[in-house]
């Protein structure tokens, strides 16, 4: 991984601060890795693993994308010579409609953590603070750094959930925006949405939030109440939402964000005019309102992510209370070590830092990935 400097560096050379800003493919990679911790970075300098490995570093849907999903994408493969100029109007008119705003309000990138990226330049470059829990998912916060903003970092609660008492009380007058990420990665834990609504419409009258719902369709129906609820009457509030997780689109890449046609404007000037493709919006189109793909996914995700807590609880392991398809708790041996053995045993799961310690965040596959990694992980810690 290249030193924050060099990236810095970068992109303080006129060409890379214009409106027209680019990202090169290398230094999304190293963005994208962050937090690496050092042991991954030790683990990583031993070489490329080789051979098959279940893939529970990314909290991806093992069982997407879904049937209609796969249809759309074969049937729109003829239309791959096209710029999909007129698709993505379309598709931005029915999330448009599903969200209840106006198109205005809706900006489509290759998923959201594109959104994100873009976002994190457009107010990293007013230089300033930008604020978030720790530990979350840091790629705009990443990215509002190399623009030379400082990241303000609040630790979580003592059940690793968001604090947002101590969220709303830590922002500054030069704090540029704040982030919140319900549920959150990479612990999975959930705050109730009442008191997160209660943050956004109190923080958006000293500064931006920025609230990341890619996880929201992992909780029952009934649970997921999403901020776009405050967009219309707050224009100081971005929600975004991604196809990478429930939808099991990861690898299409499409996401989106909700917020007030202004501030569309000056995160999208940063991007692509259109970077989702024609197999990606099909995908999406035909994955919204597909309940019950969705719910087989959370159905599946709740009887596999058992497995794993059963022998969590069992090893009487603290881990936050997860709600979604990744868990976080704390090493019990030394992080390189574990990295190795679990992929000399097929695995992969990441490692990360926080508080002075060594976390496992292992995201959850499908049952029988998860009973053979209870097998592995039991040998590995033993």
């Amino acid at each position: 991984m290249q030193e924050k400097l060099n990236r810095r560096d970068w992109f303080k050379t006129s060409l890379a601060l214009t409106a027209g800003l680019s990202v090169t493919p290398a230094l999304v990679q190293n963005l994208m890795a962050a937090p690496v911790s050092e042991a991954e970075r030790a683990f990583l300098k031993q070489g490329k693993t080789t051979g098959a490995k279940v893939r529970l570093n990314s909290n991806e849907n093992p069982y997407g994308p879904s049937e209609k999903a796969k249809k759309a994408v074969m049937q729109v493969l003829t239309e791959g010579n096209r710029y999909a100029f007129n698709e993505l109007e379309d598709l931005k008119k029915i999330i448009a409609q599903k969200e209840g705003v106006d198109p205005s309000f809706i900006l489509i990138g290759a998923g959201s953590g594109e959104l994100l990226c873009q976002t994190g330049i457009a107010y990293g470059l007013e230089g300033g603070r930008v604020l978030s829990a720790y530990p979350t998912f840091g790629l705009l916060m990443n990215y509002a750094e190399e623009m030379n903003a400082v990241w303000d970092k609040v630790d979580l609660n003592e059940k690793l959930e968001f604090d947002y008492q101590k969220l709303l009380s830590s922002i500054k007058s030069d704090t540029r925006l704040v982030f919140s990420c319900n549920p959150n990665n990479p612990t999975g834990t959930v705050v109730d949405s009442a008191i997160v609504k209660s943050f956004c419409e109190e923080a958006s009258k000293k500064t931006m939030v920025y609230a990341d719902e890619a996880y929201i369709e992992f909780l029952e129906p009934s649970d997921q109440k999403s901020m776009v609820q405050l967009v219309q009457r707050t224009p100081n509030l971005i929600v975004s939402k991604t196809f990478s997780k429930i939808y099991g689109l990861a690898g299409l890449r499409i996401g989106y964000i909700v917020a007030h046609p202004d501030v569309v404007k000056k995160v999208g000037k940063y991007g692509d005019t259109i970077s989702a493709s024609q197999t990606a919006i099909a995908a999406a189109k035909a994955s919204l309102g597909d309940e019950d793909f969705m719910k087989m996914t959370r159905d599946k995700n709740t009887i596999a992510r058992k497995i794993f807590t059963d022998y969590l609880d069992h090893k009487k392991v603290f881990y936050g209370k997860s709600r979604t398809n990744v868990l976080l708790f704390p090493a019990p041996k030394e992080g390189k070590t574990m990295l190795t053995q679990l992929e000399e045993k097929g695995f992969l799961i990441r490692i990360w830092e926080y508080q002075q310690k060594e976390w496992c965040r292992v995201s959850i596959g499908t049952a029988e990935e998860m009973k053979a990694f209870v097998k592995a992980f039991d040998e590995v810690i033993a």
